[in-house]
């Protein structure tokens, strides 16, 4: 797993976890990676400085600066914190739900028509397939943590 340090076009600065750097540009190309802050998905690589480890003896003294207070942006901090909540209250509701991997847009069109038991679902969809279920008043959203999909875990 590589951590990425991502911006938007607004210039929101957050973290995600990928496989490795082609799962980034592969997700990126399809249009998988949203900001959490205002759901853009023109979403690129950050400049991130290297993390080096310190002397077993000595504590790193810088800190990142805090955003300043009334300036209208969240701190790197509270993002962090809402990032790391995300992900625990998905992790928390995943095992909840059932995985139907890439017949996601199939499964919710037909829980939504009724032709299939209410249910929660969580899967894969395209672009295109999230847009059409949109258009049609489906309630879908994309998981804010990547998943690894069940088939491929090991």
């Amino acid at each position: 797993m590589i951590v990425f340090d991502l911006c938007c076009a607004g210039d929101h600065r957050f973290e995600a976890w990928f496989a490795n750097s082609d799962s980034f540009g592969d997700q990126q190309t399809r249009g998988l990676i949203n900001c959490p802050v205002c759901g853009d998905a023109d979403v690129k690589k950050a400049v991130m400085a290297p993390r080096v480890g310190t002397k077993a003896n000595r504590q790193m003294a810088v800190q990142p600066p805090a955003t300043p207070p009334g300036s209208g942006e969240p701190s790197p901090e509270l993002i962090r914190k809402m990032l790391a909540d995300i992900a625990a209250k998905q992790a928390e509701i995943l095992p909840q739900s059932r995985w139907v991997g890439r017949d996601f847009a199939d499964a919710a069109r037909a829980i939504h028509e009724g032709r299939s038991a209410e249910d929660l679902i969580h899967g894969q969809a395209s672009p295109e397939e999230a847009e059409a279920l949109r258009d049609d008043g489906i309630a879908a959203m994309p998981l804010l943590v990547p998943i690894v999909p069940p088939e491929a875990a090991n």
